[in-house]
């Protein structure tokens, strides 16, 4: 929360009020691996209230994904935690989200390519679920 006050922006209420949903997510249920972040049978979880972003770089720090350095430069211009996650600019984030729903769009778009590479391939070989996190504004894009 320090680096959403420092920043003088952003929003605690989402990494306040999921912490706990995301704990157990990654605890019991998200199959990860530190050490090879691109591993292909990862599980993936979309953010599509991306403006909670502080939640998963906290979650990112305590897996070792980012420092605590990138925690305080959070929202700073060139820095790996800008204000709504970004794919290919934080390991660990699986997509760029911001509007409200887009990143329920893309959740479902990589589950069904993940269904489709399970029939092609085998379900041995392609085996991993897709996660998302929607706020109540997503049902504004509808």
């Amino acid at each position: 929360m320090n680096a959403i006050q420092n920043a003088a922006s952003g929003h605690p209420g989402m990494p306040l009020g999921m912490a706990d949903v995301a704990a157990v997510l990654f605890s019991k249920f998200l199959r990860f691996s530190v050490q090879n972040p691109n591993w292909i049978n990862r599980d993936r979880l979309v953010m599509s209230n991306g403006h909670g972003s502080m939640l998963i770089y906290s979650i990112l720090h305590l897996l070792g994904y980012i420092s605590i350095d990138d925690i305080k430069k959070f929202r700073q211009l060139h820095a790996i935690t800008p204000g709504h996650p970004e794919y290919e600019c934080t390991p660990g984030i699986e997509a760029t989200t911001g509007p409200l729903g887009q990143g329920l769009g893309c959740a479902v778009g990589m589950a069904i390519a993940e269904r489709m590479l399970a029939q092609r391939f085998g379900g041995d070989l392609i085996d991993h679920y897709t996660y998302v996190m929607a706020g109540d504004g997503w049902d504004a894009s509808f």
